[in-house]
């Protein structure tokens, strides 16, 4: 299949109104079979492809995502007619939240600035001090430390409920749109990142879990889904947390159900890494990644065909 007329691949990573009328008409159209027909039951993953992170003025532009998105956009309309179900992710913050400036302090009232690194001995040294869930929050360094291997990043703002950065970017909206009427197929939402005591990268689970909350464990219901398609594909923003924690995630609950992790495939050219000065997210990602390849999990790109 190819592209519709309405799409401009010159406008993807930018910002406009998706014309959702053409759209759904240009899916309509096609004629395809609903997606419940299909005897190949195909998900495409797409995780946190929002403004903030794919635009170059988002809050938390990621390089070379605009092309990432462009990439994914085309592959959706090329197999609109294989793909049965599109999952969307947001990540989806407000201002008081642990990994933001505003929950931290230093000893003259000063907040971090984006991209500091808290770590357990900067707590046990007194250089920040949590003014929210203040014993959960040193636990919560800790554990992070201990168990996850990670150091606690204060982000920019992104992401903010309400705000023009949260939205899926425009062209993908467009896309997901066609798809939906031309295989009758609802688009999942899936919103993670609220929490205000816990980072949440995967989409499946959080850094650290909460009690007692709907986000704050695993999403047993999500697992359940994925496990039904006969091909699973992610691709998404950031390849070197968000991606790479679902995947993490995935790879930690099915490592003894080898059936599923070979029907998942990892769309490597429709994911890029944070950049940060002074942290090498990408190679500390590809070794993980490489460690799920030698697991038995498939990568791709969007020139292969599907299977």
């Amino acid at each position: 299949m190819s592209c519709p007329s309405f799409y401009d691949p010159e406008r993807v990573g930018s910002h406009f109104q998706p014309n959702i009328q053409a759209a759904v008409d240009a899916g309509a159209a096609l004629g395809a079979r609903p997606a419940h027909l299909d005897e190949r039951q195909v998900a495409l993953v797409l995780v946190d492809m929002q403004v903030d992170f794919i635009h170059l003025d988002g809050a938390l532009s990621v390089p070379g995502a605009v092309d990432d998105c462009r990439r994914m956009v085309e592959w959706i309309y090329r197999h609109a007619g294989t793909i049965s179900k599109i999952y969307l992710s947001l990540d989806s913050h407000y201002p008081l939240q642990i990994f933001f400036s505003t929950w931290w302090a230093d000893a003259d009232g000063r907040r971090p600035p984006p991209n500091t690194i808290i770590s357990a001995q900067d707590l046990q040294a007194g250089r920040w001090q949590p003014l929210y869930h203040v014993e959960w929050s040193r636990k919560y360094v800790i554990e992070l430390e201990s168990r996850s291997r990670k150091q606690l990043m204060i982000w920019p703002f992104h992401t903010m409920v309400g705000t023009s950065g949260h939205n899926l970017s425009p062209s993908l909206y467009e896309a997901v749109c066609y798809h939906a009427a031309a295989r009758r197929s609802q688009p999942v939402k899936l919103v993670k990142g609220s929490l205000p005591q816990t980072e949440h990268y995967s989409i499946l689970e959080p850094e650290v879990k909460v009690n007692n909350d709907p986000q704050g464990s695993l999403n047993l219901d999500l697992l359940k889904d994925l496990q039904t398609y006969d091909l699973v594909y992610i691709a998404g923003q950031a390849k070197s947390h968000c991606v790479l924690e679902t995947v993490n995630s995935l790879m930690r609950r099915f490592a003894r159900q080898p059936s599923v992790v070979q029907r998942l495939r990892i769309i490597e050219d429709g994911m890029s890494s944070v950049v940060l000065p002074g942290a090498d997210f990408d190679a500390m990602a590809e070794e993980a990644y490489d460690r799920h390849r030698a697991a038995g999990l498939t990568f791709t790109n969007t020139t292969e065909a599907i299977g």
